[in-house]
């Protein structure tokens, strides 16, 4: 046998003095669907924490970001495993012993990726915590005019379908509740789907994914689910579902019903359901043209769909909900908007200061919100927030630390933002990292090339990554 370590010995033993949640677990074998307990006490996207005051929502975060933190070792030790089996692996001669390297390398690849997605959960919920501290600051939103009107206009066309696309943290989420807002003034009933809080085990499978979907609309809707009422084996999933939708859900009442799917970017990772489901859309979509009376039914659904990115898996263009309909890509604010967000904040800034603050931020929605919070509230003055955003004393701190993470454990990620941040043109690189980078908000498109999306990333990323 040569040097590497038997697939015996690469245990789960390494792990077990990793501190979690203020004990010891067995990060071999930890369900990371039943981590982290009450962090989903806070709704993402809406402006209220289920804590009520800011004393028990600072308690939800400190708790949260301890949880992070024990996340984040216990995932750098399983990496640590999984690059020794796969070592193991590479030069390992014997067959028998081959076959038990590749089956120990997918059970604890699928560990790790559990480990991997509940941090991304719980920095959504960060970033909820981060969002509301801010807005309860503010409580306003900036209209991004002709944008909102619009949603406005079509979503109270039959059977529309609407897309609202843009890096993290650019308002998509807000955007997505003033056109809900907008759709119950007009009595329309809805149901929003946010996918970044499905459990691993929902999108385990096409079925359990449906399954759930027609449950949590239901239940949005104070409807008993009824599965195994409308729910019939003979019929394929995707069938099954339609069927629900239409015998059932949109078929009780003459009022239309809103679906809105949040975070879809989550189910690019999932082939047995990515593909599956946007040929369901696409289904319901085509389904609202017809002129007869099934097509009446279907003309009641209205579609959002909200997601970071376009690098999502290759569709038949016949069977992809992501070139019809209207299409919504949100943009920075300009100096006007911004302008205005100082002026409803009762924030005295002349036209020079706020053009410092968004030559170091841009018109980046979270950052610029951020920043005219902590100037309202005296925190810091515009001189020290310039001087300190760069540095692990900023404001910026926690959410720049946060972008850091995700570059630092995706190599491919780090490499290209390493070029991006320190050269002065524009850099090409390769699509699908592009595209990741500016998923994250990190770098904005300039046809096939990348520049930083702000002087602060510049800065801060350029002395960090090795």
């Amino acid at each position: 046998m040569p040097d590497s370590e038997d697939p015996k010995q690469v245990s789960s033993n390494n792990l077990r003095n990793s501190q979690f949640g203020g004990g010891l677990i067995n990060a071999g074998t930890v369900n990371a669907g039943q981590i982290g307990g009450d962090m989903y006490n806070i709704h993402l996207g809406q402006h209220t924490v289920a804590s009520g005051n800011s004393v028990q929502s600072q308690n939800q975060r400190q708790r949260s970001l301890s949880e992070k933190d024990s996340l984040e070792k216990a995932y750098t030790l399983q990496s640590q495993k999984v690059s020794k089996i796969r070592t193991a692996l590479v030069i390992e001669t014997d067959v028998s012993r081959k076959f038990q390297y590749e089956q120990q390398l997918q059970s604890e690849e699928r560990t790790l990726k559990e480990l991997g997605d509940k941090l991304d959960a719980i920095e959504q919920q960060l970033q909820a915590t981060d969002d509301y501290g801010v807005e309860a600051d503010t409580n306003i939103y900036i209209e991004l005019p002709p944008i909102e009107d619009k949603c406005y206009k079509a979503i109270v066309q039959p059977g529309a379908l609407i897309r609202i696309k843009a890096p993290q943290r650019m308002g998509k989420t807000l955007l997505l509740e003033k056109t809900l807002d907008y759709a119950r003034h007009q009595g329309y009933q809805t149901a929003k789907l946010d996918l970044q809080l499905a459990d691993i085990d929902i999108l385990a499978n096409l079925k359990t994914f449906l399954q759930w979907l027609c449950v949590d609309v239901a239940d949005s809707l104070e409807l008993e689910p009824q599965l195994d009422k409308h729910w019939q084996e003979v019929f394929g999933l995707n069938k099954n579902c339609s069927r629900y939708f239409q015998k059932y859900l949109l078929s009780l009442t003459d009022t239309p019903l809103v679906l809105a799917i949040d975070n879809f970017e989550r189910l690019f990772e999932y082939p047995k359901i990515f593909p599956q489901f946007c040929l369901l859309l696409r289904g319901w979509y085509e389904a609202a043209k017809q002129g007869d009376k099934i097509g009446n039914i279907w003309k009641k659904l209205r579609l959002v769909v909200v997601h970071s990115t376009e690098s999502y898996p290759s569709l038949d263009s016949n069977h992809s909900p992501f070139n019809v309909g209207l299409a919504i890509d949100l943009p920075e604010f300009n100096l006007q908007q911004v302008t205005n967000l100082a002026k409803q904040n009762e924030l005295r800034l002349g036209e020079q200061d706020l053009t410092r603050l968004m030559e170091l931020l841009g018109g980046h929605p979270y950052l610029v919100q951020s920043a005219i919070a902590h100037l309202k509230s005296q925190q810091v003055t515009l001189e020290k927030l310039l001087r300190l955003a760069p540095t692990e004393q900023g404001i910026f701190s926690d959410h720049l630390r946060q972008q850091l993470w995700h570059l630092q454990h995706n190599p491919q990620l780090k490499i290209g933002y390493k070029k991006v941040v320190t050269t002065n043109t524009p850099v090409r690189l390769d699509t699908e990292v592009a595209f990741k980078l500016h998923s994250l908000g990190l770098v904005k498109l300039s046809s096939n090339d990348c520049v930083p999306s702000c002087d602060l990333y510049r800065q801060y990323f350029s002395t960090r990554l090795e």
